[in-house]
């Protein structure tokens, strides 16, 4: 019999039909200052920006950004390219309410600071080693490096906005965790 997913407590024996379809497509984070926060996904995790999305009444902007794969292209009419972009896997939707930027004294709770919460998330990178390098000529805070606590070959470090990203060679993992 082939693999089909690992079974835990309160894990459903099987995949309802309804669901056929349904995928992750993106998750959110808060950002003060949007230049700041694009510069950093775009510079040093190679992210594009896919789609700006602006709500003038409701005072916010959407920026839908992904690590697109070489050929991978959006539509360039921008109905079809939101259509699209809501159709992809693996999209970080940075959320900006406007005028957060001007506030010198203004945050957004990380999620690992008292009371935890949300964690991080992650990219998977081909060589976890360059990958350190690349994150240290770019001035990237790290949180833990690869060789440091009881958890070795994953690396934390911080965005703009101090939430944390993980950072892993799959490659590394394959006996991490294993009971």
């Amino acid at each position: 019999m082939a693999f089909d997913t690992e079974q835990e407590p309160g894990m459903t024996e099987s995949v309802a039909p309804e669901t056929r379809g349904f995928r992750l497509n993106h998750c959110m984070l808060r950002i003060k200052d949007p230049e700041r926060a694009l510069a950093f996904y775009s510079q040093v995790f190679g992210m594009r920006l896919l789609r700006r999305l602006d709500f003038p009444e409701l005072e916010f902007s959407l920026y839908f950004l992904a690590r697109l794969e070489d050929g991978k292209t959006p539509p360039e009419d921008e109905s079809q390219r939101t259509e699209w972009t809501f159709n992809q896997e693996g999209i970080l939707e940075l959320t900006h309410n406007w005028g957060t930027e001007k506030q010198a004294d203004f945050s957004y709770h990380d999620g690992n600071s008292e009371p935890q919460g949300f964690g991080h998330i992650c990219f998977s990178v081909p060589d976890l080693d360059v990958a350190v390098r690349w994150l240290d000529d770019n001035q990237v805070p790290f949180v833990k490096r690869p060789d440091e606590g009881g958890l070795k070959d994953v690396a934390f470090v911080t965005d703009p906005d101090g939430y944390w990203i993980e950072v892993i060679e799959p490659a590394r993992l394959s006996g991490m965790g294993r009971r």
